[in-house]
């Protein structure tokens, strides 16, 4: 009945799509991001199953956890409950997939661990640094999942056989796979490399005295040296954000338009807060997330008005994210 999945390049997605690929028999998989189904660079039908994307409107079933995702239905007059899937405000969509069928489906215990990871990853739901640094399998799949390669091509044969054995084996058993390790260790070995660059990118706004959003600005390199911007809390473990800010590469020539992706650190989410990334991105209307990390994009004519619309965007992401630290949405 269902042909394909087509699913986010990250590790929840691939978690859902490992979890789709065993309840439905499939071994066809795409892998993408939310900005290509916006704007509707992927041929999608009702043989399709979508998941961790905004919906696609002749898809055959669509999981998601995305609040902004949700906003868009409604925006558009779709009543959600008509969609063939299911919708949850979960810590990731690999929760709602499990969640939607182990009532139905016989499901392996190992699937179960599988989500419980997605669950922590994808909401960055640790308690210390200690413990967001442990070398456990879902940190070692993670880190495989998150290198990017000069081959697109390889990367998404990998992430294709990833899915495929995630059916069959435990996380912990494809945590050992030479594969896995391989490209685990690289990714190490990047990490350094990243950390020195977002040191040198590193700010905070003049308005952010007690440097509550680390700023990653990375609108000056002409290259796409890719970074984890999360590697940031080690150099600022007090701080309650992380957002970064950045030109998109479009057909490989630098754009004057701005990629922003913002995420809480564990030292916020160790609090008592109001504070909602997703919603951050909805009420700047250039993206979407949920209330642990969100992305988005805003076009820009030139230059000129890149540098004007950097500095609007981050006193208004500052000045929404005060208000939601006194309680007001």
């Amino acid at each position: 009945m269902y042909r394909r999945i087509v699913t986010h390049d990250d590790f929840d997605g691939v978690i859902s799509a490992a979890l789709c690929a065993y309840i439905y028999s499939i071994e066809q998989f795409y892998f993408t991001g939310p900005r290509s189904i916006g704007r509707a660079e992927v041929t999608i039908d009702e043989r399709d199953i979508v998941c961790d994307l905004p919906y696609a409107g002749s898809c055959g079933l669509w999981f998601d956890h995305h609040a902004g995702n949700l906003e868009e239905l409604r925006y558009r007059g779709i009543d959600p409950e008509s969609i063939p899937g299911s919708f949850r405000e979960e810590p990731s969509c690999a929760r709602v997939v499990y969640e939607h069928h182990r009532a139905s489906t016989e499901l392996p215990g190992r699937f179960e661990i599988m989500v419980v990871e997605a669950d922590r990853i994808d909401s960055f739901d640790y308690r210390d640094v200690a413990d967001w640094r442990r070398e456990t399998p879902g940190r070692i799949v993670d880190n495989a999942i998150k290198l990017r390669s000069l081959d697109r091509r390889e990367r998404l044969n990998f992430l294709s056989w990833l899915t495929g054995i995630l059916t069959t084996d435990s996380l912990e058993t494809i945590s050992g796979n030479e594969r896995v390790l391989q490209r685990y260790h690289t990714m190490l070995e990047q990490e350094e490399v990243m950390f020195e660059r977002i040191k040198m990118d590193a700010s905070f706004i003049d308005e952010d005295r007690n440097k509550e959003i680390v700023i990653i600005d990375r609108t000056r390199h002409n290259r796409q040296d890719p970074i984890d911007k999360q590697l940031a809390f080690l150099a600022f473990p007090e701080s309650d954000a992380i957002l970064e800010i950045k030109n998109p590469f479009r057909g490989g020539r630098k754009s004057v338009d701005l990629a922003l992706s913002m995420s809480l650190t564990m030292h916020c989410n160790q609090q008592e807060h109001c504070r909602d990334v997703g919603e951050i991105m909805r009420r700047l209307n250039i993206g979407d997330g949920h209330a642990g990390a969100g992305a988005g994009e805003f076009p820009c004519s030139s230059k000129t008005e890149m540098e004007q619309g950097k500095k609007h965007l981050l006193h208004t992401i500052y000045t929404i994210w005060k208000e939601m630290d006194n309680g007001h949405m």
